[in-house]
């Protein structure tokens, strides 16, 4: 898995690593583990994995969100759970049914993940007041994640609205003639505004209403965080450009080359993390 930001909770003493991809989140069971055998986690894991309401479990959560699943080797599994000879490991698992909703990772941070919906199970195995104070320490978590993220995103709002007026006063010194309607004027506003979403969104604000006739607002009240960081930059940027006396055609490559350099710096894992910080 690709692009992961780490974080960490604490439940009845058990530090526990969550991880996000995309909008999914993935819990240590490993972690989880050492709340009931702390140097036996691996055990623990694998004696849930041998219980059939398990395989069964992971079996129908697979079939709900995984169109790669394999249904005929989860059959094989669900046959022998429950034998004395039956051991089945994370991995084992994974690899066998193309599952997703367990990880096994190597290294540093190695250990068995879960999608939160099969890691709050595997917990109600464990004890059901872990997973109760399990669930509540992770709602506090996206709670505060969430709040932080809007913080930011209403402070990139804010900075994009005030560049604006600045991009807005350079075109009305450069581009609009001494004498023109408000209805002229509004068009050549316009124009610049959608070079700005050219160069940043790849698509001028009809096209995106066009696309979306079902989402009211704009483009931009659908942007992320990093989006209106450099919206709010290139906007700045233009007013410079037009005060040059640039063409609009040599502006938008400008723009647009700065627009793509500008997120691939913002989305990689570092700065993400350094912004959700």
């Amino acid at each position: 898995m690709s692009k992961t930001r780490k974080s960490s909770i604490e439940v009845q003493g058990t530090a526990v690593t969550i991880f996000n991809q995309g909008i999914d989140d993935y819990i240590s069971l490993t972690d989880i583990a050492k709340h009931k055998e702390p140097n036996r986690s691996d055990h623990v894991i694998q004696n849930w994995m041998r219980n059939r309401n398990t395989i069964e479990f992971l079996g129908v959560w697979e079939r709900l969100n995984n169109v790669v699943f394999k249904p005929l080797e989860f059959e094989g599994f669900k046959n022998r759970a429950g034998l004395n000879s039956f051991v089945l490991t994370p991995r084992q698992w994974i690899n066998a049914t193309n599952a997703i909703g367990l990880v096994s990772k190597s290294g540093r941070y190695g250990g068995t993940y879960a999608h939160k919906d099969i890691a709050f199970e595997f917990a109600s195995w464990i004890s059901v007041e872990f997973k109760l104070y399990l669930i509540k320490e992770f709602q506090r978590l996206k709670e505060d994640e969430n709040r932080r993220l809007s913080l930011a995103w209403n402070l990139n709002r804010t900075l994009s609205k005030l560049n604006y007026r600045i991009h807005t006063d350079a075109i009305k010194t450069h581009l609009i003639p001494a004498v023109v309607t408000a209805a002229q004027a509004a068009i050549t506003y316009a124009n610049e505004a959608d070079l700005l979403n050219v160069a940043l969104f790849g698509q001028t604000a009809k096209q995106w209403r066009d696309a979306n006739p079902d989402l009211e607002g704009n483009m931009r009240e659908y942007a992320t965080v990093e989006q209106l960081l450099v919206l709010a930059n290139i906007e700045g940027m233009n007013a410079e450009l037009i005060h040059m006396g640039l063409s609009q055609g040599e502006r938008l490559k400008r723009l647009n080359a700065i627009a793509i350099r500008q997120m691939q710096v913002l989305t990689t894992a570092p700065a993400l993390k350094q912004i959700k910080e």
